[in-house]
């Protein structure tokens, strides 16, 4: 619905939205109720992705539309691309330095090109304490709406970024209220 000519066509129309977490969102089949009450099953074509405004359904003479609306949760964007510049001895030590502050708060992330995208998992400051308290050299950060990343992403990555971040996962506060076991390297 956000293309021009579909907003000339829609003007007038009654727009029933069905509005998606993050869960549904990356899910390929489901059942979905609109806001209007209606359910809708829904069946996307193999390696097809939703996006925001998306039609599901439309009929001109009753100038009706049913319109899928996602509700994603922001994405902490890390960008790495000021290393490219580096040493290969300063590459690793910087992403290992990242991996390790990402890490050790148990947040998924999906790596793609020069960036890391990090779903929104604990409260925002939480956050953003985490990457100022690890000060890791030649990197930035900043959050974006997750519904504005989606389209760079292929159905696997969304899964990975969105798939378990609103559905039964309890969200991480605390920290490290769990012991990490030694790690015993077998021959």
């Amino acid at each position: 619905m956000h293309d021009h000519e579909w907003q000339h066509r829609l003007h007038d129309a009654e727009i029933e939205s069905i509005f998606l977490d993050q869960w549904t969102a990356q899910k390929s089949r489901f059942l979905a109720k609109s806001d209007a009450g209606t359910e809708y099953p829904v069946a996307l074509k193999r390696k097809s992705q939703i996006s925001d405004g998306d039609i599901l359904y439309y009929d001109p003479e009753a100038r009706k539309a049913v319109v899928l609306r996602l509700d994603l949760n922001p994405v902490l964007v890390i960008d790495l691309s000021k290393l490219e510049s580096k040493t290969p001895d300063e590459i690793i030590r910087i992403s290992v330095e990242l991996g390790h502050a990402i890490g050790n708060q148990h947040w998924p992330a999906v790596v793609k090109g020069t960036k890391v995208y990090v779903p929104l998992t604990v409260d925002r400051k939480v956050m953003l304490s985490v990457m100022e308290t690890h000060n890791i050299d030649d990197i930035t950060y900043k959050f974006e709406e997750g519904k504005e990343v989606i389209p760079y992403m292929a159905p696997h990555e969304i899964r990975a970024l969105f798939g378990g971040a609103s559905h039964g996962n309890s969200l991480h506060t605390d920290h490290h209220d769990h012991v990490h076991a030694d790690a015993h390297i077998v021959h």
